[in-house]
């Protein structure tokens, strides 16, 4: 998981394009966009209105979509929750990091979170929210920039310097706050530190008043995996008592999950 689980170039011959197209409905769906016509998913996806009525058509029947009789419009249907499901019951890293996390949420009391990389992204995929979260929108599922957050650096303290390059080329650096690293460069020096430290901080990157550390986990090829990450208010900690307290519990944590 250390790298995007997106096919190659050399497999586009092999691609299955109304499959492609299938899944291109399913992903017009999103938070601002939970409910729509047949006409805007056409419009969203780029197919035309016929290709759009079959696809809508058949995921409906197959309850990936669900059509209000009221309004006509389409969202999505229970069946994709259990996509969902039979990921986090065949996933390898879950299974070992839910005893950890748990864990670490009671000692902490705070927002405890399991991360992967998925290209210049992480996405969550689990998470313990504590009393004290400030962020409730962030779920399985969220994905961040992986440069501007304590968990995407940690990562990529343990890529591969190709990879790292990619990830970087791949990354569109945007001021989400006044202190968002700016550029490569900058996010090459943290990288580096974290790789020192073991551990990686961040501090408002990305969410104001948000104070993040993270620590990779090795996979049993021996490769990043993914990253467990502490989150808690900088209203309630300086950033030297923040790090000081849980620097070492994330490692701690970090090399608990890890098959090395």
């Amino acid at each position: 998981m250390g790298g995007s689980d997106r096919p190659a170039r050399g497999s586009e011959a092999l691609m299955v394009q109304s499959v492609a197209k299938a899944f291109r409905v399913l992903e017009a769906f999103d938070g601002g966009h939970s409910a729509m016509t047949l006409s805007q998913i056409a419009a969203r996806t780029g197919l035309d209105l016929s290709a759009a009525q079959r696809f809508t058509h058949t995921l409906a029947t197959l309850g990936y979509l669900r059509r209000d009789p009221a309004t006509r419009q389409f969202g999505l249907g229970l069946k994709v929750i259990d996509l969902s499901y039979n990921y986090t019951r065949a996933s390898a890293l879950i299974d070992r990091a839910i005893p950890v996390l748990l864990h670490l949420s009671n000692e902490t009391d705070e927002t405890v979170n399991l991360t992967v990389l998925d290209g210049a992204e992480v996405v969550f995929i689990s998470r313990y929210a504590s009393r004290h979260v400030l962020n409730s929108d962030v779920i399985p599922g969220t994905r961040l920039p992986a440069y501007c957050t304590a968990s995407g650096r940690a990562i990529l303290s343990r890529l591969p310097p190709e990879e790292l390059d990619e990830v970087l080329a791949a990354s569109v650096f945007r001021p989400f706050t006044p202190a968002t690293p700016g550029d490569a460069v900058q996010v090459r020096t943290l990288v580096q530190r974290a790789a020192r430290d073991g551990y990686s901080l961040a501090y408002e990157e990305y969410f104001l008043s948000d104070a993040s550390v993270g620590a990779p986990i090795i996979g049993r090829d021996g490769r990043v995996a993914g990253a467990v990450n502490i989150g808690a208010s900088t209203t309630r900690y300086e950033h030297a008592a923040f790090e000081e307290k849980y620097g070492p519990k994330i490692i701690a944590a970090a090399r608990a999950i890890s098959w090395d």
